[in-house]
């Protein structure tokens, strides 16, 4: 059950992020409104999950899915440029979030 609500706090890092992000600096009250609920549910959910995993492992995958989570969002929804780099770049994060999974 940690494993995921890991995964699901990780997911959730990726909406408060581009909550923060469409919050304008928390001059819109709907996505700044997202961003608080995500942002405490994440936590919540780490917190909860770092009581069976160890935190270095924990964090890390917490961290790497919300980062792959939210350059994919910014690639795919929001115009950033998706060069080969970049998704070979976030491949590699995927392995090592998979990499800590496996090695735990």
């Amino acid at each position: 059950m940690a494993w995921i609500v890991l995964v699901v706090s990780g997911l959730l890092e990726t909406a408060w992020a581009v909550a923060l992000d469409r919050s304008a600096g928390f001059t819109r009250p709907l996505p700044s409104i997202v961003f608080a609920v995500t942002l405490v549910a994440s936590m919540a959910g780490l917190a909860y999950a770092l009581r069976e995993i160890p935190v270095g492992t924990g964090y890390a995958i917490w961290v790497g899915i919300g980062a792959v989570g939210t350059a994919l969002v910014g690639m795919v929804a929001l115009g950033e440029p998706a060069s080969l780099p970049r998704i070979l770049c976030l491949l590699l994060v995927v392995a090592g979030v998979v990499g800590l999974k496996l090695f735990h």
